[in-house]
């Protein structure tokens, strides 16, 4: 993938007037922004019922919206995100912000469920904002310190995820689904004023052609065989992850008796997980990515093994704890992993990775819901461990030579 002679002097200079190194408080930055782009994707599961009370000759339609968001942002990873390495991230990263501001006004102001959803696919589009934060953090980190800053941004996207539902079901629940929507434009407004006077400029790294920018992904992933790697594993860690969380409210009740709320809350349980995190990018930063996959997979198949035979609320804590812990540091060794191939095409290699992820999650959702359907909450755990276990094999193979 050639580089022009002087994007790569401009980018060189950037590089080495000392660019590369990345605050506390500009991590701590990414993190949050981060976490609130990505929360953006998960509002409206909670609210989907409301949304249907509101248009109830169009159920069928606003039975699609959480689908249609996750589809625009699938379509954000491949068709957005590897505009990072072509144009200034910066000035990439307020546009999409805006952008996301807008389509976030669409979905509130929405007058049918037909707007509705076609607003919730600019929603996920846009919210692929999350994924120019994380590969413009790897750039301006120091090789040495990458794993911690990754780990801390990563946590947050993590703890976006996770608490996005329990915000959306609250105010919801008291002030009305458009008004969630409304607040995201507030807190997106205010992710992008930060972001506006924080974020420092860069260079692009390349200035191939769009269409050239998009082929090439497919040439990363036959080129690149810890892509691969990274990919398959990434994707059968979040595979097992998004299991949990597709039938754990369903669990709750039938088993449990408890309410949709209680398990709304658990993602203020799985924030515990999160936050230990960045402990593994120190710890891959020292010991190597590799060795952080490898705990992780047997951290995560110990939470399965938790969650399937304490049978406890008690249980269910500390299963929850371990999954997400172990999820989170495979995904931040794997990008620790992918951002030390090519520095020249850094957002390419991450939609490639998180494109994967996010694929492996609705193949563990889908996974999941069959196996609910048929056994209940025994077969999950087994069908959601198996990814786990997946993923340490995928690991030691790859480990051992055999995987190119």
């Amino acid at each position: 993938m050639p580089v022009s002679n002087n994007i790569q002097h401009k980018s060189a200079a950037y590089r080495s007037a000392g660019h590369n190194y990345i605050s506390f408080g500009m991590t701590l930055i990414m993190a949050i922004t981060c976490g609130m782009a990505v929360a953006n994707i998960y509002y409206n599961q909670p609210l989907l019922g409301m949304m249907q009370k509101t248009f109830p000759a169009q159920e069928e339609l606003t039975g699609f919206i959480s689908t249609a968001t996750q589809l625009g942002y699938a379509l954000g990873l491949f068709l957005l995100v590897p505009l990072g390495d072509r144009i200034e991230r910066r000035r990439l990263i307020l546009m999409q912000t805006a952008g996301l501001g807008i389509s976030l006004a669409g979905v509130a102001l929405a007058p049918d469920a037909c707007s509705l959803l076609m607003a919730s696919v600019c929603v996920g589009l846009m919210a692929s904002v999350a994924q120019q934060i994380v590969p413009f953090a790897a750039e301006l980190s120091a090789p040495s310190r990458r794993g911690a800053t990754l780990g801390m941004v990563l946590s947050g996207l993590l703890c976006g995820i996770l608490l996005s539902r329990v915000l959306a079901g609250t105010i919801g629940e008291y002030y009305g689904w458009r008004a969630m929507f409304w607040s995201g434009l507030g807190l997106t407004m205010f992710m992008g004023t930060v972001l506006a006077m924080a974020l420092p400029r860069s260079y692009p790294n390349t200035d191939e052609r769009y269409s050239v920018l998009i082929s090439s992904l497919f040439r990363l992933w036959h080129d690149e065989p810890l892509l691969r790697r990274s990919t398959f594993i990434q994707g059968c860690v979040f595979a097992s992850f998004s299991a949990l969380w597709t039938i754990l409210a369903l669990h709750l009740n039938a088993d449990y008796q408890l309410s949709s709320e209680v398990a709304g809350m658990f993602g203020l349980v799985g924030t515990v997980g999160v936050l230990f995190a960045p402990l593994a990018g120190r710890i891959a930063d020292g010991r190597g990515p590799q060795f952080v996959i490898g705990i992780a997979a047997v951290v995560m198949i110990g939470a399965w093994l938790t969650l399937g035979f304490w049978h406890s609320i008690a249980g269910m804590i500390a299963g929850v704890i371990l999954l997400d812990f172990g999820a989170q540091s495979a995904q931040v060794s794997n990008q620790h992993i992918i951002h030390s191939l090519r520095p020249q095409a850094r957002n390419r290699l991450t939609a490639v990775l998180i494109g994967g992820m996010f694929m492996g999650g609705a193949l563990g959702s889908a996974g999941a819901t069959l196996a609910w359907n048929y056994a209940g909450w025994p077969a999950v755990s087994v069908v959601a461990g198996s990814f786990a276990v997946l993923a340490g094999l995928i690991h030691l193979k790859g480990q051992r030579g055999h995987l190119s």
